[in-house]
């Protein structure tokens, strides 16, 4: 058992810690969380004995094996293999003290030393190397590629690669998800369930946390508060505990409120009927989970596109790459209320597609034509590399509108947490969060109704990610987002193109069908994951007059029904609004009195019927948008 005794850390003069305690038992799987800045990077340093107390203690076992993913990797001539093999300490003391030993041909120390080798299981650990390499996305050829090869993203996979291949009663790891795919994450999932030493993780993930960790530590007033259960149980407790807290009880209920109108809205308008039900569970529990945030500093919105179009975007016969095509032929057209996400493993060109949208990388063939109003904004995965350094955020707000007053754009800077003297400091120093918080403002400032997302939640912190989600929702324009984040996935998007191989195809599935088909090598079945199929425009690459004639007469077959969509909509939205008539009557505290047992005994069935009927509406529409979806040719 590791215990921290009263313990008291400062930052400078800032107090990060005050006589705070906790005790890690062996084998626990910790989620640590809280705000950036609040000490969590810090904890590890201390667990690494990296950092001296304040004050207190912390009690540790003898021997204690500990491991840390580093966060930071220098250029070096060292291959992939050897770099994640030098993490291997007693390995690489062996290795040297075998040289030594056969230099002085001195074999019975030889002979001790592969005694020693042979115990540790050296002589698996390259292959073990390879494993992991693998798992973490590597190619076979990238094996014995220099560090100085890689870019910054993929070293730091080296370095969770290496961490994982030290010997360890103690792993440590801090956002090791942010530089990978979906499919790397998966298997890093597995990798630590299987793991049989004390993990402690930092990380917005909150899927993979809660899939992973089965304790929660909280920074909370300078103290560490152990919750049990997984993230998601964390915010469940949390929100109850605030619940009963009056004076935020109110704000709480119009929070819930806001995402149970999402929840509505998503369930009327998706354009997977089966993928809306999928999704459904998933927006639901946020309505459960929301008063955990109540006390978020971040309540920001994007700011409401002058004109939403029909169609923003048609793609034709596109094809995206740099020297040769990652893929070709994918014709595709974005309406103005599309929210798609792009699934498929790192190097298929999901990224570059998104380049190629916003004019940073020329297409290798096809055309794109954009609506005259259409708004373009772009969340790129290294959009703070482009910031002015030297500007303030005030002075970067300001270069995009030079004619809002002042103090409303400091009121919007204040929504991502940029107050007071903040919003006037130059963001050199600022972290990688804040700056990654910065770069979102100045898009979301720009009334964009086609927002295009690429890992839009790496350096950001739970509570931002939870912020970036509820923004999301409330957004009205078109979405096409690349995230590893399953919850941001499920929470919305409400169709996934998949890219892999060359090709891009609509996955008819949920993104759990999708988990199975990485789980399984790529291999789908009718059993465990739809098949994918390619976007319809695609596979009609026949004569364009008689292609528009087939359009024209499905549209004519299509119109009755997208007629009943809409009738079923504004009935689904009129039922809605007088349930909440009906709930603010039941709301009046005097009907619960014996002389109105009478009116109350009818409001109630009044309720009823009306639920009643609001289901029943609500399955007709799904009905309804389902045969427009066969009819369309999905």
């Amino acid at each position: 058992m590791i215990t921290l005794q009263n313990i008291t850390l400062y930052q400078g003069a800032t107090p990060l810690l005050e006589q705070a305690n906790l005790a890690i038992y062996q084998g626990q799987k910790i989620g640590v969380i809280g705000r950036n800045g609040c000490g969590k990077t810090t904890l590890f340093k201390l667990l690494m004995n990296e950092m001296q107390l304040d004050g207190g203690e912390i009690l540790m076992p003898e021997g204690l094996r500990r491991a840390q993913m580093q966060q930071e990797t220098e250029a070096s001539d060292r291959s992939a293999v050897d770099y994640v093999l030098d993490g291997h300490a007693p390995f690489r003391r062996l290795e040297r003290e075998l040289d030594a030993a056969a230099a002085r041909d001195d074999h019975n120390r030889m002979a001790h030393l592969y005694a020693e080798l042979e115990a540790i299981d050296g002589y698996s650990l390259q292959n073990k190397a390879e494993q992991l390499l693998m798992g973490l996305g590597f190619a076979v050829a990238d094996f014995p590629k220099t560090v100085a090869e890689f870019s910054g993203g993929w070293r730091i996979r080296l370095n969770l690669a290496q961490a994982l291949l030290q010997p360890s009663d103690l792993l440590l790891l801090d956002e090791p998800t942010n530089h990978l795919d979906l499919e790397a994450t998966l298997w890093l999932r597995d990798w630590l369930l299987r793991y049989q030493g004390t993990v402690l993780l930092i990380s917005h993930d909150r899927q993979f946390l809660d899939e992973v960790v089965g304790h929660t530590i909280s920074f909370e007033n300078r103290k560490l508060i152990t919750y049990r259960g997984n993230y998601t149980a964390y915010e469940i407790q949390k929100a109850e505990r605030l619940s009963q807290q009056q004076a935020a009880y109110e704000k709480q209920q119009q929070r819930k409120g806001e995402i149970e109108d999402f929840v509505r809205r998503f369930r009327a308008k998706a354009s997977k009927a089966k993928q809306a039900q999928s999704r459904l569970k998933e927006l639901q529990r946020m309505v459960d989970i929301e008063p955990a945030h109540i006390d978020s500093p971040f309540q920001f919105r994007f700011r409401e596109a002058p004109r939403l179009p029909e169609v923003v975007l048609t793609c034709e016969d596109v094809a995206v790459g740099y020297a040769a095509p990652l893929f070709r032929q994918l014709s595709l057209t974005v309406n103005g209320s599309s929210r798609i996400g792009l699934l498929g493993p790192n190097g298929q060109g999901k990224s570059t597609f998104l380049k190629s949208i916003v004019g940073q990388q020329l297409l290798l063939g096809g055309k794109l034509h954009f609506n005259d109003h259409t708004r373009l904004g772009y969340c790129a995965q290294h959009q703070t590399d482009v910031l002015d350094q030297d500007a303030t955020p005030l002075q970067l707000l300001r270069r995009l509108d030079t004619k809002t007053p002042e103090q409303e754009l400091r009121n919007f800077l204040g929504s991502f947490a940029f107050r007071g003297e903040q919003a006037d400091t130059p963001i050199r120093p600022f972290s990688g969060g804040e700056k990654s918080r910065l770069a979102l403002a100045l898009v979301a400032w720009q009334r964009p109704n086609l927002l295009l997302m690429d890992e839009p939640t790496n350096h950001l912190d739970l509570e931002m990610v939870h912020a970036l989600t509820r923004a999301l929702q409330e957004y009205e324009g078109a979405l096409v987002l690349v995230s590893h984040d399953r919850h941001l996935l499920n929470n919305t998007v409400d169709q996934f193109l998949l890219i892999r191989g060359g090709r891009v195809e609509f996955f008819d599935g949920s993104l759990e069908d999708y988990e199975k088909l990485v789980l399984e090598g790529g291999r789908g079945s009718n059993t465990t994951a739809p098949k994918a199929r390619p976007p319809v425009a695609e596979r009609a690459p026949g004569d364009r007059r008689e292609q528009r004639q087939q359009e024209a007469q499905a549209r004519g077959q299509q119109k009755p029904l997208k007629e009943r969509i809409r009738k079923l909509e504004t009935q689904l939205e009129k039922q809605h609004r007088q349930l909440a008539r009906l709930d603010e009557d039941l709301a009046d505290q005097t009907l619960y009195l014996d002389a109105n047992k009478g009116w109350l005994a009818k409001l109630l069935q009044e309720q009823g019927e009306l639920k009643r009927a609001l289901g029943a509406t609500e399955e007709q529409l799904l009905q309804a948008m389902e045969q427009l979806e066969a009819a369309s040719g999905g």
